[in-house]
């Protein structure tokens, strides 16, 4: 840019970028991405399920050692790459910044300066940069809903392009990590070499762009997005700023005080360190500062959800609802199991008692794990009870899935096109009766209960759970746990039930408990507690001791499921049915969609020219 143009903006204030027509772009390649997401995921998983069954038809048909660990290994890494498609990269949602109040004097002596850098390119590597002060000085994004404003400075750009950069930069380290393809997945980077030297091209749209300006593009949204929900929180709170909780405290503290260990080791100051790692500006105020935001914007979009998700609507709109949405509120009680190939899954139904009574018998003789030939001796890991369509669609049996289908050359696969599902239509016919029996590919069906509205109401219910401590690293699944392993386990849950029923035994007693012992992060906070829990909902052999009919308040058992022992202790039912519920959740779930898209249409984000000539995008970012 020419020197009198540079002043002309400067002065004038003319340095917004056409943010309108950029917004329409943003848009409509939105719109398009939502179009192709779908269609795109689908056809993936497809394939890689077409390949997976493949690979478990030839591990069937070996008996060579090598191999058979061969197969598994590739089964493996093909399940993780189908459970990766689709599934949307979390973006953090967090600041506005504060508003940074400078001296003229330090504005004047950038400004007196900035001419010369702009000239000649070395605006993020010159004296002024080093300084830190444009970073600390300069808006660089504006977000706004025409009432609030927030003025996001430069230091709080690069603090989230540092953090999307990292994001990426690990998720292909996992990815290499576990013998997948991180091109397939879309991250053909070499994060070696300059992003703004790279090409990079987008699967849904096939817009093509450099890397620089891909990561530039996804740094805005999360500010975009992270800064609507702050502001938002602000406002509901009458213009203040919302406190966080004590654990968010502490965990922050946690880390400040890990990072300043890691500086001080390597001759930095805590800030130093930051300004190394993440950017120019990113000092340890900004760092505080942008981390609290991006707490207050997460709880705020948390109570925003659960607030919605707490809405009470009438008999007649819950009526109405299961009116309209009958089939998708039925549900079905089944004994379900997947055998390795189809010959056995027609062995299996052949040797079935019309009564179904062998059914866990044959579970094991078909199990090909030595964990699954344990566990389906227990009737509960092949029941499903209270099943939607769309949950049992949701548990990868073969009977759940598509029949195959074909296009026309150059025939694309559309969203509106209508897939057939046979397994299914047999399973939630009207037709079906209690004992029948159905062989679809490798999967073999029991009908306990056929389709029906089910009466049973939701529960709650607390458990701790026991994992199997084995010698690997923390990733190691439960159900790789020796036998020896899984009985230390047992013992442990075996303890703990004991020390409970030797005290008070309460709720809150059994709470306490739970969050001393248990292994599921998810509920520790809560002693265990899950509340309206519905059919279908938890892992089977946890459904089916919940929802027994014989089930009463302060009842406790240990149930063995693929993640360790369970220590159940039964609340009690609810006064809604669990299809009342799920009706209530998906009707909340709606406005609550209704609601979040108005709030992220009011807030706008806009791009300050000047100083956006400070975003730190094209340079290697430390991990």
């Amino acid at each position: 840019m020419a020197k009198k143009q540079f002043d002309d903006d400067l002065l004038t204030g003319s340095s917004i970028k056409g943010a309108d027509d950029k917004k329409a772009s943003k848009e409509q390649k939105k719109a398009l991405k939502a179009k192709k997401v779908k269609e795109k995921n689908d056809a993936k998983r497809a394939e890689i399920k077409k390949e997976m069954d493949a690979l478990k038809e030839k591990k069937s048909s070996t008996d060579n050692a090598a191999e058979i660990e061969a197969l598994d290994k590739k089964i493996k890494a093909l399940s993780a790459k189908y459970s990766a498609v689709g599934s949307d990269a979390g973006v953090s949602i967090a600041p506005r910044t504060k508003k940074i109040i400078t001296s003229v004097i330090c504005v004047v002596l950038v400004v007196a300066l900035l001419v010369t850098y702009v000239a000649t390119g070395a605006v993020r590597k010159g004296f002024v940069s080093s300084l830190n002060l444009p970073a600390k000085c300069f808006t660089g994004l504006t977000v706004t809903n025409g009432e609030q404003k927030a003025k996001v400075k430069v230091a709080t750009y690069n603090f989230y392009f540092a953090s999307q950069y990292n994001t990426l930069k690990n998720t292909k380290s996992q990815y290499e990590q576990y013998g997948l393809d991180a091109k397939e997945m879309g991250l053909d980077v070499d994060f070696e070499k300059p992003l703004s030297k790279q090409t990079y091209t987008d699967s849904e749209t096939n817009e093509t762009m450099t890397w620089a300006e891909h990561m530039h593009d996804l740094t805005v949204d999360a500010i975009e997005n992270t800064y609507t929900y702050y502001l938002a929180a602000v406002a509901a709170n009458d213009g203040e700023e919302p406190e966080i909780t004590e654990d968010q405290k502490t965990e922050l503290e946690e880390t400040v005080t890990s990072y300043t260990e890691t500086a001080n080791k390597n001759g930095y100051t805590l800030s130093g360190y930051l300004t190394l790692a993440m950017g120019n500006g990113v000092t340890e105020e900004v760092f505080r500062t942008e981390s609290t935001r991006q707490y207050i914007a997460s709880n705020y979009q948390s109570d925003l959800s659960s607030g919605l998700g707490g809405a009470e609507y009438t008999d007649e709109q819950i009526n109405a609802y299961k009116d309209e949405h009958l089939a998708e509120l039925q549900t079905v009680d089944l004994k379900v199991f997947e055998c390795e190939s189809e010959d056995d899954a027609v062995a299996f139904k052949n040797a079935l008692n019309d009564d179904g009574s062998n059914f866990a018998e044959l579970c094991t003789e078909y199990a090909t794990t030595d964990f699954n030939k344990r566990a389906y001796a227990d009737e509960s890991y092949s029941t499903e009870i209270g099943v939607t369509r769309a949950t049992l669609q949701n548990k990868g049996y073969a009977i759940s899935s598509a029949a195959e289908h074909t296009h026309e050359e150059g025939e694309e696969h559309s969203e509106d096109e209508e897939l057939e599902y046979p397994g299914l239509d047999w399973v939630f016919s009207t037709d079906r009766q209690a004992g029948d029996v159905y062989q679809y590919s490798t999967s073999v069906v029991y009908v306990i209960n056929p389709v029906s509205l089910t009466d049973r109401k939701t529960v709650n219910v607390r458990h701790i759970l026991i994992s199997p401590i084995t010698d690997e690293d923390d990733t190691t699944a439960a159900t790789d746990a020796t036998e020896e392993q899984w009985t230390t386990a047992h013992e442990t849950a075996t303890k703990i039930l004991a020390e409970w029923s030797e005290g008070e035994k309460t709720a809150d007693s059994f709470g306490k408990l739970a969050t001393q012992y248990t292994a599921d992060t998810g509920s520790a906070s809560t002693g265990g507690l899950y509340e309206n829990v519905i059919t279908g909902q938890m892992v089977n052999p946890f459904s089916v001791w919940c929802f027994d009919a014989s089930r009463n308040a302060g009842d406790t058992a240990i149930v063995r499921s693929d993640f360790g022992y369970h220590i159940m202790y039964f609340v009690g039912e609810n006064d809604q049915t669990v299809w009342q519920y799920s009706a209530q959740q998906a009707l909340a779930s709606t406005d609550g969609t209704a609601a979040i898209e108005d709030l992220e249409e009011e807030y706008t984000v806009k791009e300050n020219w000047f100083g956006s000539r400070y975003f730190e995008k094209d340079v290697d970012i430390d991990s």
